[in-house]
């Protein structure tokens, strides 16, 4: 395995957990939670549920830029070589950690001093913003994964 093949190798797998997990929360989690619990349980589910991913979501933010950056001096010598399908992937990424940090910092606390108050509505209504916020961040993720599967060959 080359140098690159390993860096490529830890930023597939820093894409997938964090496209991966956004997947599994929009698809699966949330319409079985919905289904089976009512308000306050299902609110203190996703109290529990979102600080276990977001400590992956920052292991791949960390891994991503970094084996971003090795990929583009290994393969193209910086930014300035690089295909435009990089820049547009990069760009994505910026506003990606854009809308996690904002559910990071702003939404998550809202949603916890909800829960602690038990105010369900309140909470219920955070709780929808940050179900909109990660249904964005979805889809710019799958399609970030999208170019870098139909990029030309290296």
């Amino acid at each position: 395995m080359t140098p690159y093949d390993f860096i490529y190798s830890l930023h597939l797998l820093a894409a997938v957990v964090w496209v991966g997990g956004m997947f599994f929360a929009w698809m699966v989690l949330r319409p079985a939670a919905v289904s089976a619990l009512e308000a306050p349980p299902r609110l203190r589910l996703w109290l529990e549920v979102f600080p276990r991913f977001f400590y992956w979501v920052w292991a791949a933010v960390i891994v991503l830029p970094v084996t971003g950056v090795g990929m583009l001096q290994l393969r193209f010598s910086g930014f300035s070589n690089a295909p435009r399908y990089v820049d547009v992937m990069t760009g994505l990424f910026i506003v990606m950690l854009a809308l996690f940090l904002r559910i990071k910092v702003l939404q998550l606390p809202e949603l916890r001093r909800a829960v602690t108050a038990q105010e369900w509505s309140n909470g219920g209504a955070v709780l929808g913003r940050i179900r909109r916020l990660v249904g964005i961040n979805l889809v710019l993720g799958l399609l970030v994964v999208a170019i870098a599967g139909a990029r030309p060959s290296l």
